[in-house]
């Protein structure tokens, strides 16, 4: 007996839009083979995705070739098992962790605006990717803004949560997590940024921002970049974050060049939590 013909669907030129799954035709009464076949490789690239370990090793180079030499931290769920079962344990620091940080934060006192922390999240694969390009579009406008940084660290088990904790424990005036997101069947790769003002333990969604997505097939480095320093700038400018704060990069032409220097160089007090 011969295989029923792939019907094509209608709507088959719309896959040009967009990676979801639409228009896949049909073959009688169900998926074509070549469709199924990419939905459990797919599907078998998430499951590895959520399961990977970030390669510090090989992160670390790259994180110094910007001047960043992270302190490397553990929340509570102390291995990925737990991690993926526990999320309120990768919420919170380990105690040696917490230890380390605090000694690391009685250091020589500076001004710390942004505790950037780099945590593996749901998809380690995605920090290895594309934290290094993402922080080569970030940094040189961090640097030409005057933001100061305190001292970055990366992260195993993390949730987004626990970089409120970070900036806290570093005395930073803002928490910029990256971390990876948990993967989609056709974005196992996505990178989150997630901003806090004030990062301090009981923070809730509704006190952070998001630019999500950020990966070559998503949103570029270059326009994350731009919306995250926007965001960094109006933070400090107006202490506030989360749904107070709103993204108008993409209002008008002329938001854009809104997230310039000045902004955060005549934002009295950035970064001085003492006198928050």
């Amino acid at each position: 007996m011969s295989n029923p013909p792939v019907v094509p669907s209608a709507w088959r030129s719309l896959r040009q839009l967009t990676q979801a799954r639409i228009a896949l035709g049909r073959a009688g009464t169900s998926l074509p083979t070549s469709a199924h076949l990419d939905f459990q490789f797919d599907h078998a690239r998430a499951r590895d995705a959520v399961h990977r370990a970030l390669d510090v090793q090989a992160l670390r180079p790259g994180l110094a070739d910007f001047g960043l030499d992270p302190v490397l931290v553990q929340s509570a769920a102390g291995d990925r098992a737990t991690f993926l079962q526990r999320p309120d344990l990768g919420r919170r620091l380990d105690e040696p962790s917490r230890q380390a940080l605090a000694k690391v934060a009685a250091g020589p006192s500076a001004r710390r605006d942004v505790a950037l922390v780099v945590v593996d999240g749901l998809s380690a694969l995605a920090i290895e990717r594309n934290v290094l390009p993402f922080l080569g579009a970030l940094l040189p406008r961090l640097k030409a803004g005057g933001v100061s940084l305190a001292p970055a660290t990366l992260v195993l088990q993390g949730r987004v949560a626990l970089g409120d904790e970070i900036g806290d424990l570093l005395g930073a005036a803002l928490a910029v997590v990256l971390i990876g997101e948990r993967p989609g069947l056709s974005s196992p790769d996505s990178m989150g940024i997630y901003l806090t003002w004030s990062p301090r333990v009981g923070r809730n969604d509704a006190d952070r921002n998001c630019i999500s997505n950020v990966r070559p097939d998503g949103m570029s480095y270059e326009t994350a970049a731009n919306k995250l320093f926007y965001l960094i700038g109006e933070a400090t400018r107006r202490r506030i974050s989360g749904v107070l704060l709103k993204d108008e990069t993409e209002m008008d032409g002329a938001t854009i060049a809104a997230a310039s220097p000045e902004v955060l160089a005549t934002a009295e007090g950035a970064g001085a939590k003492s006198k928050m």
